[in-house]
């Protein structure tokens, strides 16, 4: 609960050419911009540019730097063009600087409340932004989307999207094409109902809305996706399912097919998670942990594919989508490719939703493999649908791939992308029913927990992976030391661009992955790099920025925490020669030896519940880690503890008050499950 901010206030051959000549292109001219999420509409994160190649890589320096005035995760990558970089920070804060000097043209804040940290599950982040003709289009965490003069980021329109009936906040990013703006949301870890809107680009006026799980059947929304609810979701679902929100929120990979008008919306998890809650009786629970196609122009259902029915893992489809034209025995398809959450990279023909192939990219133990006749998963019985029983599964919540881009070459016929062994103990747990199921624990069960909390963190690991996708295997990995690499880039030029959670913006040759040139940038670079040429010069840009949801898991599991200096916009060029400011990372947090724990055994369990209802969204399951470690408070903040949850002391750093969830005896239940905790970890220390 307890956290801080800073804002900105201040203003293959064949395959190559097949490929090459079906992707879709965007608003600028590929070699010289990059105008729109992933390069192009696509989004292959590949550019042809090879001006910077891998025999000269070793030249490239940096041409200046930007600081984005945060401590916050920085998820989007930026936005090129007209000789201008437009970033979105965290809280939404846009920032235009001139792509020549490195200065800011303009800064926009649209002010969102802080209180809205809380409904944010994986930090207050943004995946990018939008540009159309005149304007700069930002999606806020509070639900609005406007529309900014990109020459004085002053607001043209704005738009509420969000009906605020439950806990939803918005983190992915607008896309806009023919004129069309399309948002989704996030809530499915609370209990929001998923749905994607349309929006006119020039005015912000609502054009159609699609829900992507069912609400009350005896009350249609009055929307274009009533239908397809009515008749192929509603069936697959059991109970009073709506009352519980349902989940499904689409919550980033939206994905516009220009060749053939199609947008296909990655859908996300049930809430609450475990079955049980959400559809007793079971069910395929339609349309969760699916892509599902429609029109652009109206919202009206094409078709959909999902890849988990009845999902209870947290497995989501809104990881990214990327759109390809692969040769596959011997015939050309039409093919989205998603390597989602629960390991299995997909290939699907994007023209009617049927799997070409599936196969394991990460260990994986909930299923068997992806049954190609039929699309559906051979579950683990033994393993997959768990129980009261707490039982370790890969991929955990995480995911094998979580958010990051994944680049498509057409010149190497790869894919390029972060990967992660996950592993999570999940039990049948109690929560209150609106809220989702958690892996949390019960008392009884504390112990087996942590020691399997133990197993998973031993058996992480993390790499950059170059995947075949026809052959559905893996090429060539390179290792990392931890989880939370940032998205990749691919060029002409044979090479692989990524930020490592080292602080290093690296780069690998396509073909066997080997080093070429790393730079350190002082902080992780999470979001995607870009490429663009501006008066002739072919340029790197990346913004650096540690947060988001790998930040909260690796703190939840104990680790210390990244010491990094400020969150940054980076340029490169060939020949740069500009130095980043002086940075000593500090050492790690100090365990601060906290009051002696003296409440009863029944306060602190009550605490512990609270907190795990509350509080472990942002501070972390078991009260490790998170945003901010309650563990580690200061004598000060446990003496302020009550008037913080409770009035709201802290609410200008992000940390709203809860006196609408929580009474006096129930913080204070909370602060002394906290204290025993850090008694616990603090005196076991040595």
């Amino acid at each position: 609960m307890l956290f801080k901010f800073r804002r900105s206030f201040s203003t293959g051959a064949l395959l190559a050419v097949l490929a090459l000549a079906s992707s879709c292109t965007m608003s600028g001219k590929q070699d010289e911009e990059w105008s729109t999420i992933g390069g192009t509409t696509d989004e292959q994160h590949f550019s042809p540019l090879e001006q910077i190649n891998a025999e000269n890589v070793g030249q490239l320096g940096l041409a200046w730097s930007y600081d984005l005035n945060t401590d916050r995760g920085v998820e989007a990558a930026p936005l090129y063009a007209d000789g201008v970089l437009y970033v979105v920070s965290a809280w939404n804060v846009t920032h235009a600087v001139d792509a020549r000097t490195g200065k800011a043209l303009w800064t926009y804040d649209p002010k969102v409340p802080p209180a809205y940290a809380r409904w944010a599950c994986c930090d207050v982040v943004s995946r990018d932004m939008a540009l159309w003709e005149d304007k700069a289009i930002i999606a806020t965490l509070d639900g609005r989307v406007i529309a900014l003069d990109r020459k004085t980021g002053k607001p043209v329109w704005t738009t509420e999207t969000l009906n605020h009936e439950g806990r939803y906040s918005v983190t992915g990013a607008p896309r806009v094409f023919n004129g069309i703006v399309v948002i989704g949301n996030a809530g499915a870890d609370f209990d929001a109902r998923g749905y994607v809107t349309a929006l006119d680009a020039n005015t912000g006026k609502q054009l159609w809305r699609f829900y992507t799980v069912p609400g009350n059947p005896e009350t249609p929304d009055g929307e274009v996706s009533d239908a397809p609810l009515r008749d192929i979701a509603a069936p697959t679902w059991n109970g009073r399912w709506w009352e519980k929100g349902g989940g499904g929120t689409a919550w980033d990979a939206i994905v516009y097919d220009r060749e053939l008008d199609l947008l296909y919306i990655g859908v996300g998890n049930g809430g609450p998670m475990s079955q049980a809650f959400r559809s007793p009786g079971g069910g395929d629970n339609l349309f969760l942990a699916s892509i599902v196609a429609v029109k652009p122009k109206t919202g009206e259902y094409v078709w959909h594919y999902q890849a988990n029915p009845g999902e209870e893992w947290d497995y989501t489809n809104t990881q990214p989508i990327v759109l390809a034209d692969l040769t596959i025995e011997g015939q050309q398809r039409k093919v989205l490719m998603q390597a989602p959450k629960n390991g299995f990279f997909y290939v699907i023909d994007r023209t009617n939703g049927k799997l070409i192939s599936a196969e394991k990219f990460a260990p994986v133990n909930w299923a068997e493999r992806i049954d190609v006749k039929t699309g559906r998963p051979v579950e683990a019985s033994e393993i997959a649908r768990y129980d009261n029983e707490p039982r370790l599964v890969a991929p955990g919540p995480g995911g094998a791939h979580n958010w990051q881009a994944m680049s498509f070459n057409p010149k190497s016929g790869l894919v390029y992308f972060g990967a992660t062994e996950h592993w999570m103990p999940y039990p049948l747990g109690p929560g209150r029913p609106e809220s989702n199921v958690t892996p949390a624990t019960t008392a009884a069960r504390q112990k087996k927990m942590m020691e399997l909390m133990g197993e998973a963190q031993r058996r992480e690991n993390a790499w950059l992976s170059a995947w075949d996708p026809i052959a559905q295997r893996e090429v060539w990995r390179v290792p990392h030391s931890r989880p939370g690499s940032g998205g990749v880039l691919s060029t002409a030029g044979n090479l692989v661009i990524q930020g490592t959670p080292d602080r290093k913006l690296s780069i690998h040759h396509t073909a066997d992955g080997k080093l070429l040139w790393e730079y350190d940038v002082q902080n992780a670079p999470i979001a995607s790099p870009i490429t663009y040429t501006l008066d002739g010069e072919q340029y790197i840009a990346v913004n650096s920025g540690w947060g988001g949801g790998m930040a909260l898991v690796e703190m939840a599991q104990g680790k210390p925490p990244l010491q990094n200096g400020p969150a940054r916009l980076m340029v490169f060029r060939l020949g740069g020669t500009a130095k980043l400011p002086a940075f000593n990372p500090a050492e790690r947090e100090q365990r601060v030896e906290p009051p002696l724990s003296r409440a009863p055994e029944a306060m602190i369990e009550k605490g512990r519940l609270l907190f795990e209802q509350t509080c472990a969204t942002c501070h972390g399951a078991n009260a490790r880690g998170g945003l901010k470690d309650l563990r580690w408070m200061s004598r000060e903040t446990h003496g302020e503890f009550n008037q913080i949850v409770l009035e709201g002391l802290l609410a200008d750093r992000g940390m709203p008050d809860f006196s609408a969830e929580l009474s006096s005896e129930d913080a204070s239940a909370i602060h002394a499950y906290i204290t025993a905790r850090a008694n616990e970890d603090f005196f076991a220390q040595d």
